[in-house]
């Protein structure tokens, strides 16, 4: 096909010569084109079995769509739901607060802390071994307080005995906390023989077991429990609290030694970090039987950490249960630190409610969140909140339905 006589041009020439260009071609296997050029307008392209695919498609399609097209069924699926339930190896160690006549102290009764095998609230067939008890607050001295909080006390604040007698007579406490703060060496100053007859007239008072606190310097709370431990010997008080700071200090064996001569408890303060509360843990092993120990792993205020609060003691809760012996002990929480946010005591907007609403359900809510992490034990100070605590625990154990949901479903709006 070479030469200037044999090329071919323009459209209407190429189809007038395709016969004969096919009849060259016949037998051909390659066929090379050399300095071959071609110019192209537009581009038809015509593909003759355009009519068959199309009339062919639909019937492609087809039976997947009848697929889909079923009839409308006549029933939900039905099926029944189990909820998992998962069994854990260990539980936690028990730990008695107070001690009755029969067991050589004068309380009218006694609460067991701890027992439980399982999370707390989850299963139905497993209620707590030992419920939550709540203790009220009681100060050795007159402190600032919130106005919601004083509201009810004001007139027995200055005398620690009459103030633990109303929080349990009238507000119903199950146990009292006597903070004694004025022992303090930056305050007062008070002497530990002075707060061993506090304690005394606080033990005359009411016939409920007591939670002794300090005022946090371990030299001075060393010597305090020291002298209480004796003065109130065989009660089976809980001493709140020796910390890791009391061990750099030296003062631990003097703490631990008191309490166990005279039949007492103590608790265990950390800072939110489970190293260090399995650390104390395990120095307080080496003074006293586990059944004398009590893990408080710090309550954070509502708003202020409260998520991270609840995360520590779930993974406490949890590890315990799983086998870590050194966690198996009980907890307890400080729901009262709920006071510290501003949000619980000061003066806001008024879309926020007033203050004296607003700080029991801040304290309420900073407690319950850690009832459903497995608190043992709260102490609290707003009457209105350990009412509240108490009836949603009883709740809980029941296992009380809501009769209409359909009320609850504007309670992002609901006025209180």
């Amino acid at each position: 096909m070479a030469g200037k006589d044999n090329r071919l041009t323009g459209g209407g020439k190429m189809r007038d010569n395709m016969p004969d260009i096919l009849s060259l071609m016949a037998g051909v296997d390659r066929i090379e084109l050399e300095n071959f050029t071609m110019e192209i307008g537009d581009l038809e392209l015509w593909i003759p079995a355009r009519r068959a695919m199309s009339r062919a498609m639909p019937q492609a399609v087809q039976p997947v769509a009848s697929q889909i097209m079923q009839e409308k069924p006549s029933a939900l699926f039905s099926e029944t739901y189990v909820p998992p339930v998962e069994n854990f190896p260990c539980s936690i160690r028990e730990v008695r607060l107070g001690a009755t006549r029969k067991d050589g102290g004068s309380r009218r009764r006694t609460f067991t802390l701890g027992g439980s095998g399982s999370p707390p609230f989850v299963y139905a067939d497993r209620p707590p071994a030992n419920l939550p008890v709540f203790a009220m607050d009681v100060f050795d001295m007159s402190i600032p307080m919130p106005a919601a909080v004083k509201a009810d006390i004001r007139d027995v604040m200055d005398d620690p005995a009459e103030w633990a007698r109303r929080n349990v007579e009238q507000f119903g406490a199950d146990m009292v906390t006597v903070h004694l703060v004025s022992t303090d060496p930056l305050g007062k100053d008070s002497s530990p023989a002075e707060a061993a007859r506090t304690v005394e007239d606080v033990l005359q008072a009411v016939d409920v077991p007591l939670i002794i606190g300090g005022c946090g310097d371990p030299q001075k709370d060393a010597e305090v429990f020291a002298k209480v431990s004796e003065a109130a010997s065989g009660e089976r008080l809980l001493l709140n609290s020796v910390t890791l700071d009391m061990a750099a200090a030296g003062v631990l064996e003097t703490i631990t030694g008191a309490a166990k001569a005279h039949g007492h408890a103590v608790i265990g303060l950390t800072g939110l970090e489970l190293n260090k509360a399995k650390e104390l843990n395990r120095r307080l092993f080496d003074y006293l039987p586990p059944e004398d120990i009590v893990m408080d792993l710090t309550t954070v205020a509502l708003g202020y950490g409260l998520e991270y609060s609840f995360s520590i003691h779930e993974r406490a809760r949890q590890a315990a249960l799983l086998g870590d012996d050194e966690l198996q002990q009980p907890t307890i929480s400080a729901a009262s630190n709920a006071w510290v946010a501003r949000e619980a005591r000061t003066k806001m907007d008024p879309v926020y409610g007033p203050r004296e609403f607003r700080g029991p359900l801040w304290e309420t809510l900073n407690a319950l969140t850690l009832v459903l992490a497995g608190v043992d034990i709260f102490m609290v100070a707003h009457p209105a909140t350990l009412k509240t605590l108490k009836e949603i625990i009883q709740m809980l154990i029941r296992k009380e339905t809501v009769p209409s949901p359909e009320a609850n479903m504007c309670w992002s709006t609901a006025r209180i």
